[in-house]
């Protein structure tokens, strides 16, 4: 309450849920206030690219983490398995050792030794690796505005997501992307198998996808939004002073 609550600064929120829940507790009374949907992505380095042929996959890529849904995802892929749904589910990213909700390399090796999953350790070239792809999944408990979503309309793609803060405004549910419930492996499977079985749903999703990034998450747009906060609140600072 202290450090924000200031009337000369300005606090920046990613999702309107986390705004919310701060002027509830009374923390923003007196500052002044904006929303800016991410950190945006550069739309020159990730782009859209022809849907690839074959059996559909599902790339989840993002930090190995518990909290990221990365138990979820799996089982997702497994109730679909058990279902005959012809789709390959992919997870990229690194476990990290120093997060207590990591998910260990052990862990990690023993779903692909089941046969449900692929693992492939973070890629320097994502642009590359979500052009593989049909489907985007991020099953997050919570997000401030999730890069991994924002990518995925970059590089025109479908996504699947959770129903909480963050993620759920980083598409727009039935036009680039599904919700599902958190924590919930069947809700998950059950969103999955509904687009998976709608190919011409997956490509519209797609373009609609690109369109939503370019309108909101240019990186251009992004850091001209802020930089336009920084120079207002440097001229509020001059008058006051004067």
């Amino acid at each position: 309450r202290l450090a924000l609550n200031r009337r000369n600064n300005h606090v920046i929120f990613q999702n309107p849920d986390d705004r919310d829940l701060f002027a509830k507790m009374g923390l923003l009374s007196r500052c002044q206030v904006s929303l800016i949907p991410g950190s945006g992505v550069d739309l020159n380095l990730i782009r859209p690219a022809t849907l690839p042929k074959g059996p559909p996959l599902v790339l989840m890529p993002c930090r190995m983490l518990k909290d990221k849904g990365v138990a979820e995802f799996v089982g997702a892929a497994r109730l679909l398995h058990a279902k005959g749904v012809r789709a390959t589910f992919r997870l990229l990213g690194d476990p990290d050792p120093g997060n207590p909700t990591t998910v260990t390399q052990t862990q990690l090796d023993a779903w692909v030794d089941e046969g449900i999953v692929q693992w492939h350790p973070n890629s320097r070239n994502i642009n590359a690796e979500l052009a593989r792809a049909h489907i985007i999944a991020l099953p997050s408990y919570r997000e401030g505005f999730p890069k991994t979503l924002v990518d995925a309309s970059a590089a025109g793609r479908a996504a699947v997501t959770s129903d909480v803060p963050g993620c759920r405004h980083a598409i727009i549910p039935g036009e680039t992307g599904l919700l599902f419930k958190a924590r919930d492996a069947a809700d998950m499977a059950a969103v999955l198998e509904t687009l998976l079985a709608d190919p011409a749903q997956i490509a519209r999703m797609g373009l609609a996808a690109r369109k939503l990034a370019e309108s909101r998450y240019d990186i251009e747009k992004i850091v001209a939004a802020h930089l336009d906060i920084y120079q207002r609140s440097l001229a509020t600072s001059d008058t006051d002073r004067m």
